[in-house]
């Protein structure tokens, strides 16, 4: 049955979904980049390194989003609430606040870290090299940086620069020189192979600055000063942003780390391969999501919430549609496309499939998070998303001993598909935005209210 789209949101969707397209486009291009960085990775490392790649690349992920504070969030959130309330050099300085608040909140977890492991080194000994912490010490800055720069910049309308250095540029230059390194004879350690991801990283910062200067109409310079006064304003929200983000970000990646510390590392690398691999699923709903979140707060705070709707709905079909297809493909050939990264890592077929179907209903329900996020509902979905993943961490430490990784991937599916069924049924009786799969045919019945200025 085809749907027939009001005049009035009939632009407004085909702009939505042309962003959408090339957004996905690019994140295509850095799924397969990212897919060819691990393959060349664990093709040219032993498990063991491979494995302290894969445990530091997800512990620094953890702890960049954790730096990030929110930021990320919310300028993306309060560039367009300022704005559409005529407010531009509010937004202006959130942005420029947000960077600065970034960049040192980075270098105070790095050196934590640091010293945290220094400490602990001093009391035990671990059974093989700690170098992997320090390693992922240094990726923190770049990562929180580049995360909060990508949406300062969406925030402000860009794409291209917002996402091309660090999503393609970047994922070009880690396998290209770990390649050439390997062709001399320089065969990386996992640590190695962290300070190098940050390293590159950097230099694509620099030049996603330089390009933003260029542009001349993109803020993103960090402030140095004034900060205490941003922190006193946003630093509520800001801090329910960031726990809603690391919960998040705890999802994709404390699986990894509770594998690598319970069982052994090369099975941390096998489950990390898995994950990643299933990730995949989920590339047109990222994509898209990139697209929309200033589109839904914009539209949210000024009212509009037939349009609201109506971007929230295209969201969920188009990446449901794309993610029951590479379901599908998981599900035939999971095995040889594990392979590739190596013969041993086919055995993460079975995590490969189960983690993939808990995302099928991260799919089907939408953009619920971002909905949650933009609309000032931070605090309910740390507290459903977070207590419902939560538990099923917890879970997942009295699985993992008797049932490996294929019960760690269990428990996820189980607490992934519970919580975005909750959170999804908030926004529908809370917020009044269905971000479902059937949020097609609330589109009519949406109701327009008072600005929320």
């Amino acid at each position: 049955m085809r749907i027939k789209i009001p005049t009035d949101l009939s632009a407004l969707l085909h702009a939505g979904l042309w962003r959408s397209v090339v957004s996905l486009g690019i994140k295509v291009a850095t799924a397969g980049l990212t897919y060819l960085t691990y393959v060349v990775l664990s093709r040219t490392m032993t498990p063991l390194e491979y494995g302290h790649f894969a445990f530091g690349l997800a512990l620094a992920t953890v702890l960049a989003i954790a730096a990030g504070i929110g930021q990320p969030m919310a300028i993306l959130r309060l560039w367009s609430q300022e704005t559409v309330a005529g407010r531009k050099e509010e937004a202006v300085a959130a942005a420029r606040d947000g960077a600065g608040i970034t960049i040192a909140a980075s270098l105070i977890v790095a050196v934590a870290l640091c010293v945290v492991v220094t400490i602990i080194l001093q009391f035990m000994t671990f059974d093989d090299t700690s170098n992997h912490f320090y390693g992922a010490a240094f990726l923190i800055l770049p990562m929180a940086l580049a995360e909060y720069n990508s949406s300062a910049l969406r925030a402000q309308g860009s794409l291209w620069t917002a996402l091309f250095p660090r999503d393609i540029l970047w994922r070009v230059a880690l396998p290209g020189v770990v390649l050439a390194l390997f062709a001399v004879g320089v065969v990386l350690s996992g640590p190695d192979a962290l300070v190098l991801s940050a390293a590159l990283l950097t230099g694509m910062l620099g030049l996603q600055l330089w390009l933003a200067i260029r542009k001349g109409r993109y803020v993103l310079m960090p402030a140095l000063t004034g900060l205490r006064a941003y922190w006193a304003k946003w630093g509520g929200i800001s801090r329910w942003l960031m726990l809603g983000a690391l919960i998040e970000t705890a999802a994709l990646n404390a699986d990894v780390i509770l594998v690598g510390l319970m069982l052994d590392l090369e099975s941390s690398g096998v489950y990390f391969n898995a994950f990643r691999t299933a990730g995949l699923m989920t590339l047109f709903t990222f994509a898209i999501e990139l697209v929309i979140a200033p589109m839904v707060a914009q539209h949210f705070h000024a009212g509009q919430m037939r349009k609201a709707q109506a971007i929230t709905a295209l969201a969920s079909g188009a990446g449901f549609a794309f993610s029951l297809v590479i379901f599908a493909l998981f599900a035939i050939w999971g095995d040889f496309i594990l392979s590739l990264f190596g013969p041993s890592y086919a055995e993460g077929t079975l995590v490969l499939v189960l983690l993939a179907f808990g995302l099928l209903f991260d799919a089907a329900t939408g953009p619920s998070k971002i909905v949650m996020m933009m609309t000032g509902h931070e605090r309910a979905y740390v507290a459903i998303f977070g207590t419902i993943m939560g538990l099923g961490f917890l879970l997942q430490i009295l699985v993992i001993p008797a049932f490996g990784i294929v019960g760690a991937a269990a428990t996820n599916m189980v607490a992934r598909i519970a919580a975005q069924l909750a959170i999804a049924l908030y926004c529908r009786l809370r917020i009044g935005l269905d971000t479902s799969l059937i949020g097609v045919f609330a589109v009519r019945g949406a109701v327009d209210r008072p600005a929320a200025i």
